[in-house]
């Protein structure tokens, strides 16, 4: 059943991106064309355009998405102490993996890569309590090292200890992440006096982090939010106008929305 859900949400992931329909209105309107309806074909063709409008208008999609980042309030670890902490949980979906790192033998971080330079800041910082990795790949056919295998080859490459480190690498989305680590988290996690499990740091995308603390919560699980790799700031952007930024900040957004949605129906929040 997991692996369904996994497939049926690449499928949906597809359906909602924004420049997707772009092609399909083009496409629509060319057929339309051909046929001689050239009433449809315009509607299709303006349908084409005022999608990229609003995709590439920043205001439409920094509204939601900082809304989304803003849901989880950053936690200043001020006054928090090792013995604070059971450990540090990094969620996988920063490091590229595939054919371009099986090939060239350098393993590449993605547009979310504070989660792995927060986790190397953290991991200095708190050095005598276990880290854990999570994360297989996010890609229907895999190929090359695991998402955890990427990092454990940044961490020897930083100069890190792995004495402290373990490894997930088996999960395909957050729900997976989070049921796989469990048993690693109750037998890692150390305990307070009143014999509780210390809560877990936990570093992911900010616009990520509201969903994967209600998948954590759902398990039993506390955990200490460190969101990282914001991608809207205090103000909209009134006047600007990105394709590239537009188009992956509503990514970002539907891909929330839709996972909310979905964990939310399948009883997975």
């Amino acid at each position: 059943m997991d692996t369904i859900f996994f497939i049926l949400s690449k499928i949906v992931q597809f359906c909602i991106e924004p420049l997707n329909w772009v092609i399909i209105f083009v496409f629509l309107g060319l057929l339309f064309l051909s046929l001689r309806k050239p009433n449809l074909c315009k509607r299709f063709l303006i349908l084409a355009l005022l999608d990229l409008l609003i995709v590439g208008w920043l205001p439409t999609s920094e509204w939601g998405l900082r809304n989304l980042e803003e849901a989880v309030t950053k936690t200043s670890l001020t006054n928090l102490t090792q013995n604070g902490v059971s450990g540090i949980i990094i969620l996988g979906g920063a490091i590229e993996v595939g054919e371009i790192v099986l090939d060239r033998g350098e393993v590449s971080i993605g547009s979310a890569g504070e989660r792995v330079t927060k986790a190397f800041e953290m991991i200095r910082k708190y050095p005598d309590v276990p880290f854990i990795f999570s994360g297989y790949s996010g890609l229907i056919n895999p190929r090359g090292l695991s998402e955890a295998n990427a990092f454990k080859q940044l961490i020897a490459e930083q100069g890190l200890s792995e004495k402290m480190a373990h490894y997930e690498n088996q999960s395909r989305n957050t729900y997976e992440n989070v049921l796989y680590m469990r048993p690693m988290l109750q037998e890692l996690g150390s305990k307070n006096e009143a014999g509780v499990l210390k809560p877990w740091l936990l570093i992911t995308s900010a616009s990520h982090m509201y969903r994967s603390i209600k998948i954590f919560q759902k398990q039993g699980i506390e955990v200490i939010p460190m969101p990282v790799d914001y991608q809207t700031a205090s103000n909209l952007k009134w006047g600007s106008f990105d394709l590239e930024d537009g188009v992956q900040n509503w990514n970002n957004l539907l891909h929330e929305l839709i996972g909310l949605f979905a964990y939310w129906i399948t009883g997975k929040i």
